[in-house]
């Protein structure tokens, strides 16, 4: 350790760490919250204008008079696909192929974003809860090596000299352990609500498909 860095420096920025740990776990638990429940909010409307639609024009113009969620913006995506693949004629070569294929390809590739679009913070509330108990081991780890050091110097082993600077160095891992907790929690709990979307958007890719595919061979 240089000799301009004191131990308690050390510690400190160790603390200091983990309340951003801390920070940044809450902030995402509370955005992601926010995210998911508008996202339900907004399919749960859009699915129920859809699939009442008359027809699949009626459907289109959907987006522009309701707010646009995840299932939104696949339909968008359908229909965007569909009216170019009509108007360039098989001219370019993405448009070369199946039309059922190429209309699935683009709703599965839109499908991927949101999915890449709910996953987001996830991986920052992994590496918190997996990092965050290390990083208070660390603090205390230090804490003793300093409370070790300032025993021997004052020369004096007795249980009041030795427990008051080990339980402070203590408090790191305590700490880390509290941080980490809420960010695995919470981990586990969005993971499982991103797989829940998942498959409600693939349900919604396929039921797209059948319909777009059923219209066009009428």
């Amino acid at each position: 350790m240089p000799y301009h860095i004191t131990p308690e420096i050390i510690i400190d920025g160790t603390l200091y760490t983990l309340l951003v740990f801390s920070v940044a776990t809450w902030t995402t638990i509370l955005f992601k919250i926010w995210e998911f429940t508008k996202n339900s909010y907004q399919d749960r409307n859009f699915s129920s204008a859809f699939w009442d639609a008359p027809d699949l024009s009626q459907a289109e113009s959907l987006p522009k008079n309701i707010a646009i969620g995840p299932q939104a913006r696949i339909a968008l995506q359908g229909f965007s696909w569909q009216n170019e693949t009509r108007l360039s004629d098989g001219r370019h070569l993405k448009y070369i192929g199946s039309q059922a294929d190429l209309l699935e390809q683009a709703l599965l590739v839109q499908m991927q974003k949101e999915q890449h679009r709910m996953e987001g913070g996830l991986t920052l509330l992994a590496s918190i809860g997996s990092t965050a108990p290390f990083v208070g081991l660390f603090g205390t780890v230090l804490g003793i090596m300093h409370a070790m050091h300032e025993i021997t110097a004052s020369g004096s082993t007795s249980l009041d000299v030795v427990a008051g600077p080990i339980g402070d160095a203590l408090v790191a891992t305590a700490i880390g352990i509290a941080v980490a907790v809420p960010a695995v929690l919470a981990y586990n709990f969005f993971l499982r609500r991103v797989k829940q979307h998942r498959a409600g958007l693939g349900n919604f890719v396929a039921s797209f498909l059948h319909i777009a595919l059923s219209a066009d061979k009428v």
